[in-house]
């Protein structure tokens, strides 16, 4: 029999090895940024005052000064910041029509340079609103970069990217951190950048502080002071947001995809979170200048190229306490008078002119992608260009597009610079095969290097083989909504009709509280002939995103398509309510009222309605109805240049050459009209008469005998008249 002792014995060694075992780590959390200020009261204040503490808060009247409506010439609409109960709104509007608008949640931008007005979703996402106010020539109203055209976009949704860079660590729903997924934030936001994006996590920091009898350097060394990091680590910290080779589709960065959006710690290589990329060399793009090029531009300057590492972000300025001003030009010349002062080797000789070294070797310039923004340039150069502060407009596709080599910035790695080359088709052609070998090759794990293949070849039209990397890819993933909604796309290219219906089920059933996945959906629905499917569909996409324009307006097509014509049009006006400028809403309602014969209504729809062939011919139609033919013949010319398929609009095209006069030109219009459809009655009747007309008889004959096949009982009455008439020739 054991005794008492022994067992108590044995468990006094249990109870010792226990303790004994050593403690699970805490995790060093992100704490509430107000904890800094409890210790560090004078710092935080200064700081509270940089474009940094403020880019990213909530709206307030002072947000929106002289709010006075804003005309946007491209698009033909008006804008205006309205307050109402105790909210800012940003409205938009055409014509006379109903107006449309957003509330303002937030603010991205200091308003030092901009200030950009984000609207939250019921789903959470945020989207940026079009107009935004800009602090060159004393401040001004003027359009977002992206949304100065005929069709500013609505819904641009603010990326992971965006916010990384604009405010703290917000919190992200289960499964919304995958590469690909939609950018949710969930809670509160927070406001601004704080102190963590450059000391990381503060919960070890504070823990340390609040443990009695410890020493000061313990406090100190359980947070990053970037201070204390390599020069290259350290300014690492500044270049997770400061270093962007580029603003225009290259791609610039591309985070690894094992890591999350928010991730990134002060301290570890940079190159381990995102691989940055540039322009290749001899492409005239060397000499960029864009809104966030400051430590692009400052590793160009002679001075930090030869400062072998001395010369970083902080040599000139101090992240808690922006100078402005004498304050900031005097320091600025100390930190130059470092170097380049008296006695120094790198001293420069007295020269007249400005005592203000930043005013001549770091000029302010006009941004090339945020062209009402005027910065600094970071590029020390000896002398500067002239007419810096030119007005410039805003490039568009195709100016914008680059085609050619994507180049590593920095540190490289074979793999993500193939997905480069090709993930916004700047290299498409030549970094296709070479993803694809490296992927044959290595064989990764991760399901994004299949997706970015996927896509590579769906662009380039390899439908079949396309397929192929989104399946492999979804062996990785398995039961991924996004990879459904992108295998259905070359399914559906290779004709196929219930696999890309059933991939697209299986993405609603796997992201149910996707609109967009819907509203895929939807389209593919209407595609294949299931009007009633497709409608459920739309509308399920409207019952999770109200605000969702496309849907209101495809909703509104297919719903006219099966007769209820009172409902579709209260969905386009809904559409142009929230998208004043959208052309499909513009054409769709156009062509509905001209069948209403509300002729003068249709065209002013028509104008909006862009210049796609659908309706530059509807346009032109509703002119020749109201016996416009010398305004008609442009769009029907157009239509005809923009589906050369089109044998009815080769068909109008003749009949309005002909009313001018130019029988030979309406001639060919008409042969072409039969040649695209041999079955074409009205087509050739009018071939028919014309030839008459040219007196040549058999020939006229012919058309009018092929015309009389027709179904139309009207045309088979002209074509026997026509008969009869040259019969007698």
């Amino acid at each position: 029999m054991v005794s008492r002792s022994a067992i108590l014995f044995a468990v006094a060694l249990v109870l010792a090895g226990c303790l004994k075992q050593p403690a699970a780590p805490v995790p060093n959390n992100f704490v509430d940024a107000k904890t800094c200020s409890n210790c560090h009261a004078e710092i935080a204040a200064k700081y509270a005052l940089t474009g940094m503490a403020r880019a990213f808060y909530t709206p307030s009247a002072a947000s929106f000064p002289q709010p006075k409506p804003y005309f946007h010439k491209a698009s033909g609409t008006w804008f205006q910041m309205i307050p109402r109960d105790g909210a800012w709104y940003q409205r938009s509007w055409q014509r006379n029509e109903p107006p449309g608008e957003f509330r303002v949640d937030a603010v991205m931008g200091s308003g030092n340079h901009v200030r950009t007005f984000l609207h939250r979703t019921a789903r959470n996402t945020l989207v940026e609103l079009p107009l935004a106010w800009y602090a060159e020539k004393g401040g001004y109203w003027a359009m977002n970069p992206g949304f100065d055209m005929a069709d500013p976009p609505l819904g641009r949704k603010i990326g992971y990217d965006c916010m990384f860079c604009h405010n703290s660590y917000p919190q992200i729903p289960e499964g919304h951190e995958e590469p690909g997924a939609e950018p949710v934030f969930a809670g509160k936001l927070p406001e601004g950048i704080d102190c963590q994006r450059c000391h990381g996590p503060g919960g070890n920091h504070v823990r340390v502080a609040q443990t009695a009898g410890v020493k000061a350097e313990e406090i100190r060394g359980a947070v990053v002071n970037p201070a204390k990091l390599s020069a290259e680590r350290g300014m690492e910290v500044c270049m997770q947001c400061h270093l962007e080779t580029t603003s225009a589709p290259l791609p610039n960065a591309v985070k690894r995809y094992e890591r999350g959006p928010f991730s990134f710690r002060p301290g570890e290589k940079l190159s381990d979170f995102q691989l940055a990329f540039d322009h290749a060399r001899g492409s005239g793009r060397e000499g960029k200048f864009e809104i966030v090029s400051s430590v692009y531009r400052l590793k160009q300057s002679r001075c930090f190229l030869e400062s072998q590492g001395k010369l970083t972000c902080n040599t000139c300025h101090d992240p808690h306490d922006i100078r402005h001003g004498q304050a900031a030009a005097a320091g600025y010349n100390a930190a130059c008078a470092t170097c380049h002062g008296p006695g120094k080797p790198q001293a420069v000789q007295a020269h007249a002119g400005s005592q203000d070294c930043v005013s001549c070797h770091m000029p302010k310039r006009r941004a090339e992608d945020v062209v009402h923004a005027v910065v600094t340039d970071h590029l020390i150069q000896r002398r500067a260009a002239s007419n810096l502060l030119a007005e410039r407009t805003e490039p568009h596709l195709p100016e914008a597009e680059y085609r050619g080599e994507v180049v590593p910035y920095g540190d490289a790695d074979p793999m993500y610079t193939a997905v480069a080359q090709v993930m916004q088709k700047s290299n498409l052609d030549a970094g296709l095969p070479r993803l694809r070998a490296l992927i044959a090759q290595t064989k990764p794990a991760r399901a994004e290097f299949y997706l970015e293949l996927g896509d590579a070849l769906q662009r380039s039209g390899k439908s079949e083989e396309a397929v192929a990397a989104y399946r492999q890819a979804m062996e990785r993933r398995p039961g991924s909504a996004l990879l459904y909604r992108r295998l259905a796309q070359p399914l559906r290219s290779l004709g196929k009709t219930q696999e890309p219906l059933e991939a697209m089920q299986q993405a609603v059933k796997a992201d149910p509280g996707n609109a967009e996945a819907w509203y895929d959906l939807a389209l593919l629905q209407s595609d294949l002939g299931d009007k009633p499917a497709a409608i459920q569909s739309f509308q399920k996409a409207i019952s999770l995103d109200a605000e969702f324009a496309d849907a209101h307006n495809s909703l509104g097509a297919v719903l006219a398509e099966t007769g209820h014509l009172a409902e579709a049009e209260g969905e386009y006006r809904t559409a142009l309510r929230l998208r004043p400028s959208l052309p499909g809403a513009h054409a769709n309602l156009g062509y509905l009222l001209a069948n209403r014969n509300e002729l003068q209504e249709a065209l002013w729809h028509f104008e909006h309605g862009g210049g796609d062939a659908v309706n530059q011919f509807n346009h032109g139609v509703t002119l020749a109805r109201m016996n416009k033919l010398v305004d008609a013949l442009p769009h029907i010319e157009a239509a005809v240049r923009a589906d050369p398929n089109n044998a009815v609009a080769h068909d109008v095209l003749g009949g309005l050459l002909e009313s001018r006069g130019k029988q030979g030109e309406a001639l060919t219009q008409y042969r072409e009209a039969v040649r695209l459809r041999p079955d074409f009655g009205k087509a050739h009747l009018d071939l028919g008469a014309v030839l008459a007309r040219r007196r040549d008889f058999s020939g006229a004959a012919a058309e009018f005998q092929r015309a009389a096949a027709d179904a139309d009982p009207e045309i088979r009455r002209m074509a026997a008249a026509g008969l009869s008439a040259v019969s007698r020739k």
